[in-house]
């Protein structure tokens, strides 16, 4: 049994944890040429994540707030998630989301979804390894390109968008 300060910590932990996602939430703004395609608006996509993820929740509240009904499932061990789907270790995220047939592994903006919904290439999916600052969900500013690759379906990782 926890003692009562380790409670008490873990409880301040969380609740700034919440407020943090709360003010991303209300203070992130999504530009039209980060929004979601209107013909996209209402799809379904299931995301993959720890459930003690922050920065997961913020990049669930980032797709819902732009139109996209969201299944989340929490797991301890998200590996087994990216194995199914056969995401490189080099491409690994802190959360999976799976849209259609396709899988889009960490922070990726819309604008990136928009073209593989849209252009539907013959890959497993994309992906933009680590988190890197200022992208959907992570706090900051953007520091570089977002550099986002493509898995094609012998495991191959190839170059595919940079915003």
């Amino acid at each position: 049994m926890p003692k009562k300060s380790h409670k008490i910590k873990l409880y301040i932990l969380l609740v700034i944890a919440a407020l943090g996602g709360l003010y991303y939430y209300n203070n992130s703004s999504v530009n039209a040429a980060d929004a979601l395609d209107p013909s996209l608006k209402g799809k379904k996509v299931t995301v993959y994540k720890s459930p003690t993820c922050g920065c997961c929740a913020n990049y669930i509240s980032y797709l819902r707030k732009n139109g996209l009904e969201v299944e989340v499932v929490n797991e301890n061990d998200v590996t087994k998630t990216k194995e199914k789907y056969r995401i490189p270790a080099d491409l690994y995220s802190c959360h999976t989301t799976i849209i259609d047939d396709y899988f889009v592994e960490g922070h990726i903006p819309l604008k990136a979804i928009n073209k593989l919904l849209t252009e539907k290439p013959d890959i497993l999916g994309i992906g933009m390894p680590g988190m890197p600052s200022g992208s959907p969900g992570m706090p900051g500013k953007k520091l570089s390109l977002f550099l986002i690759d493509a898995v094609d379906k012998d495991g191959n990782i190839n170059s595919y968008f940079e915003l």
